[in-house]
């Protein structure tokens, strides 16, 4: 299994709409996805930041795939569509780390 993990970090002063996100991002991700492999996602709120000096994500976005092709081919067809949307409900500038999953 593979996964994207796309991390939002929030910092003061960071705008992000979740209603626009959650409503309208991730059913334009899915759409879009899902037909290319996409077997899962998942979103995480950040609730507290993980002490001094470590870095604070406001949303975590974990999309799954069985294979790596799959996602490529996923992010290579659709990626621009899905980044082009960002500004719609972040200013944040995304984190964003391709995952091999070693335990489920």
């Amino acid at each position: 299994m593979f996964v994207i993990s796309v991390l939002y970090p929030l910092t003061p002063g960071t705008t992000f709409n979740m209603d626009y996100y959650l409503k309208s991002h991730l059913s334009l991700v899915n759409r879009l996805f899902e037909p290319m492999g996409q077997r899962d996602a998942r979103v995480f709120k950040g609730v507290s930041d993980g002490g001094e000096g470590a870095p604070t994500f406001g949303v975590i976005a974990e999309l799954y795939f069985d294979n790596m092709e799959s996602l490529v081919a996923a992010l290579v067809t659709h990626g621009a569509e899905t980044q082009a949307d960002i500004p719609n409900f972040t200013d944040s500038i995304p984190v964003v780390q391709i995952n091999e999953m070693l335990v489920f």
